[in-house]
């Protein structure tokens, strides 16, 4: 299996990978850290699709998608950081005055995992934030050890995995998600 990724600018593959089975859910769409938590709140069923679509027509698109050939089968969120609400996280510390990127979700399809797409999302998330000029890229992984982490809420990414990349630990946060502390994991790219 060869894995391509490439920026998610065709919304009907995000809508694959992101999207609810019944257009009326309120499922995240990846929007929880993107937006302001009151449109988060107020945008409901369909007009969150809607408004992903937007996203997905504007530049820089509002992530990366990894494919299996033309199937879209894993999702990557990347931002500049003062783009998203990290920008105002007060559990998320900024380390220095550079205009990061963050890269906060990596979802990858069911039947799919455990084929090293997370990874090929990780390598795709560096490659785009660097062709948009970004100077550095952070994540915030779960710092989980070898403790095993429920796939639904894995989607920050785990600490290995970001190593594996080329991240190093920058700083502690006081952020914990599913009973694991997150860390803030940085990757220049200058």
């Amino acid at each position: 299996m060869v894995i391509e990724v490439r920026p998610a600018s065709t919304f009907e593959d995000v809508r694959a990978v992101l999207g609810p089975k019944s257009p009326t859910a309120n499922v995240c769409w990846c929007l929880s850290y993107r937006i302001p938590s009151k449109l988060n709140k107020e945008l409901r069923g369909p007009t969150r699709g809607e408004y992903v679509a937007e996203l997905c027509g504007k530049q820089p698109p509002p992530g990366v998608l990894a494919y299996d050939g033309d199937d879209p089968v894993g999702w990557a969120a990347v931002a500049p950081r003062s783009a998203t609400s990290f920008a105002r996280n007060r559990k998320i510390p900024h380390v220095d005055d550079l205009p990061v990127w963050s890269l906060w979700c990596i979802r990858v399809r069911p039947g799919h995992r455990k084929q090293g797409i997370s990874h090929a999302l990780i390598t795709g998330a560096i490659a785009f934030a660097r062709a948009n000029d970004a100077p550095a890229l952070e994540a915030y992984p779960l710092d989980n050890g070898t403790a095993r982490v429920d796939l639904t809420m894995a989607y920050p990414g785990l600490r290995k995995n970001f190593e594996r990349a080329g991240f190093t630990h920058t700083a502690d946060t006081t952020s914990v998600l599913a009973g694991h502390p997150r860390i803030l994991m940085r990757l220049d790219l200058r």
